[in-house]
């Protein structure tokens, strides 16, 4: 409790009220024992009065006894005309003390003499002189025991203390709830919706509506509505680049592998015996080649949904065959990778062929790299079956197998490339154009001796 802003505004309040009450303590027990000793010296004045009423001022002793009781004094002196005389004594007088002249007494002292008299710790015997009344007349003089006074005075202490205390506790409850209404609560309310508009600021109802009536707080819910609103804005901003950046960063990356092929064609351009072929060929290869690079640099945008499958009968061979021209065109030439498709060669399945083509042309391409880049040669392989699922694809190749670091993140766009001039795309476009046909792309082994990806689509 004493962690939170209601708790600490309770326990400052509390002390506050209590150092006021301390302030006041002191004068409060001056004005007390001044206002206890007038008492005493009015009392004894109407003891004097009863005195000189009598014959010779004669009592009897009893009587005089009673008196000073009443007074509470052990003597009594009137003065005036600058003269002493004894109205009543005690048989046996004490020795004074201390002597209180309350005719022109400064309040510092009154205060001081007021907390020594709380605070000792035996009581005296004190003479006291004043008038016991304002308007004049004859000035008394008592002598007297402090201890009734201490006594008096330690309870009216007491009696503060416990006032002060419930005072202190009445107004702390008081602002406490006041606080917990007007501030606490209003602003928990905005830390609950700060705190469920970070979890999910996608969500439209998580925005805040202002609806204190605390000026300040109004004022800072509406502050946080608007920034709410604009972060959600430029949330929705960047989701609409990331999904640009991903629809050109596919379309940069398949682009590249139609150019790439383009490249290897235009290549055997150059060596054409045709004047005008051999002089066309050149500006023809240094404008692929900067449509390549213009690709690669754009292959860093996020991802983007691809257009719905449209499936229709597909001879797999045929496909095959095209997406072989595309991989495999030099196949005519030596060559470090070659292509064999041992799928049955009447095989007609159920797929959109484009985006067949596309997972294929990823497959093949990323297996014709991986062998090229060993250094030996090998074989890229087509396999399709039957299976009570549908229909099974798989393109096998013997190269040297993809690297641990790749298969952990192996169709996460950008994360999921095994070379370092690969963007890691081509995976991650076949892994969501096959599960948009309500397939599954998988790797089923990769080793060093080979790899092996397998494409299941329903029929």
């Amino acid at each position: 409790m004493a962690r939170s802003l209601s708790g600490r505004l309770l326990l400052m309040t509390l002390l506050t009220v209590m150092v006021l009450e301390v302030v006041i303590f002191a004068p409060s027990v001056a004005r007390f024992r001044l206002d206890h000793l007038d008492e005493r010296l009015r009392m004894a004045h109407l003891a004097s009065l009863a005195i000189l009423a009598t014959p010779e001022g004669m009592l009897d002793p009893s009587l005089e006894g009673e008196l000073l009781a009443r007074a509470g004094a052990d003597s009594i002196v009137l003065r005036g005309g600058g003269a002493r005389r004894l109205a009543l004594s005690a048989p046996d007088q004490p020795t004074i003390e201390a002597t209180f002249d309350l005719r022109d007494a400064a309040t510092l002292t009154l205060i001081g003499d007021a907390l020594r008299c709380l605070f000792a710790t035996e009581a005296r015997h004190v003479r006291v002189i004043g008038a016991p009344y304002p308007d004049g007349g004859d000035e008394i003089e008592i002598t007297m025991n402090e201890a009734p006074l201490k006594a008096a005075i330690r309870a009216y202490g007491g009696r503060i203390l416990l006032l002060s205390l419930g005072i202190s506790v009445g107004t702390a409850a008081l602002l406490y709830v006041l606080l917990q209404c007007l501030l606490v609560r209003p602003m928990g309310r905005i830390v609950r919706n700060m705190a469920a508009f970070r979890d999910n600021p996608e969500d439209a109802t998580r925005v805040i509506r202002p609806s204190s009536s605390v000026t300040e707080l109004a004022v800072a819910e509406l502050a946080l509505a608007d920034m709410q609103h604009q972060m959600r804005e430029a949330l929705r901003q960047k989701a609409r680049l990331a999904a640009l950046g991903e629809a050109v960063a596919k379309i940069s990356h398949d682009l590249r592998n139609m150019l790439a092929t383009t490249q290897l064609m235009a290549d055997r351009l150059e060596s054409s015996a045709d004047p005008a072929v051999s002089r066309i060929a050149p500006k023809l290869i240094h404008s692929l080649d900067r449509a390549v690079t213009l690709c690669q640099s754009t292959l860093r945008f996020g991802a983007a949904k691809e257009a719905p499958p449209e499936p229709r009968r597909v001879a797999l061979t045929a496909l095959a065959h095209e997406v072989c021209e595309g991989v495999f065109p030099d196949m005519d030439q030596p060559s470090a990778a070659r292509f064999e498709n041992r799928a049955d060669k009447k095989m007609v399945i159920t797929a959109d062929p484009d985006h067949l083509y596309r997972i294929l042309s990823n497959l093949m391409r990323n297996a014709r790299q991986a062998i090229e880049a060993s250094g030996r040669s090998g074989v890229v392989a087509m396999e399709a079956r039957a299976t009570a699922e549908g229909v099974e694809i798989d393109v096998v190749d013997d190269g040297p197998g993809l690297p641990a670091k790749a298969q952990e993140n192996l169709f996460q766009a950008f994360r999921g490339g095994a070379s370092k001039a690969g963007s890691g795309l081509g995976l991650a476009i076949a892994h969501e154009l096959a599960a948009a046909q309500g397939g599954r792309l998988a790797l089923v082994s990769s080793t060093t001796q080979g790899t092996r990806f397998r494409l299941t689509l329903p029929q």
